[in-house]
């Protein structure tokens, strides 16, 4: 439980810090105070993790010989859809993610893995093991 929420945190983190350096990437807080924001982005994280956790692992699976093809250059488009899909569905309960087109998703969902990469491997020893 304890690796789930410093995952979750790291990932609102890099969202927050996305948001910040990608122009084209906004988030629409559903409250204007400081617990709002970041019960938001904490919301769009949790959005986004199970969106590339189920969506993006059938993705990868089936698109695999494409990726070996490319390069790998295709999973910037897979991670900037699944950046999209992340957008829809946050918006669905009107506030959430706001990303003006295709290529500030694709933008956005490299910086975003970067950041969630750097800032995973700082926390996570705060998460060590989950004692039962």
């Amino acid at each position: 439980m304890r690796r789930f929420v410093v995952s979750l945190v790291a990932n609102a983190i890099a969202l927050w810090l996305t948001t910040l350096i990608v122009t084209g990437v906004k988030l629409d807080p559903f409250q204007d105070d400081a617990l709002g924001t970041i019960l938001s982005y904490l919301f769009v994280a949790l959005i986004f993790g199970v969106v590339n956790g189920i969506v993006g692992t059938a993705v990868r699976i089936v698109a695999f010989p494409l990726y070996i093809l490319t390069l790998g250059l295709l999973s910037l488009v897979v991670n900037a859809l699944l950046l999209l899909l992340a957008e829809w569905l946050s918006q669905l309960f009107g506030f959430g993610l706001v990303i003006d087109n295709f290529w500030w998703a694709v933008l956005g969902a490299l910086v975003l893995a970067i950041l969630s990469a750097i800032i995973g491997s700082i926390l996570r020893p705060l998460a060590g093991r989950d004692k039962d």
